[in-house]
């Protein structure tokens, strides 16, 4: 990946059974700077696409390995789909609307109180 201009990066270990959060980001956050740290290195331009949970903690994390190294930071950018499925799930069991006819996008954070479903952007989603 020298010289790549986007680095898509799908890593991490998924949550497992007695497996809380701290662990988790403990072990992904390891993977993940191992592979920011090499694109600092060899394309060090690269806009990097982070899909590793919680990606919500694992994003500004790595937004710090890129500013160490005097790399613009806004290039780190974190990537999930999970929370939009979900929204387009909740319509579909409220309408009945086919969920490959229901297109919700969701801005925010990853959780909580950040995480912001836009139902009005869809036709289905507007009528709840």
């Amino acid at each position: 990946f020298v010289g790549a201009d986007l680095v898509l990066i799908p890593a991490g270990v998924p949550r497992k059974p007695g497996m809380n959060r701290s662990d988790l980001l403990k072990i992904n956050l390891g993977i993940a700077k191992d592979l920011v740290e090499a694109c600092t290195k060899f394309c060090p331009g690269a806009v990097i696409g982070l899909i590793v949970n919680p990606v919500n903690s694992v994003v500004p994390a790595m937004c710090e390995v890129y500013r160490r190294h005097g790399l613009d930071p806004k290039k780190i950018v974190g990537i999930t789909t999970l929370d939009v499925v979900r929204a387009n799930k909740f319509v579909h069991e409220i309408t009945g609307v086919k969920t490959s006819d229901i297109h919700v996008p969701v801005i925010g954070g990853h959780a909580g109180a950040s995480i912001l479903p836009l139902f009005s952007q869809d036709p289905a989603g507007a009528k709840i």
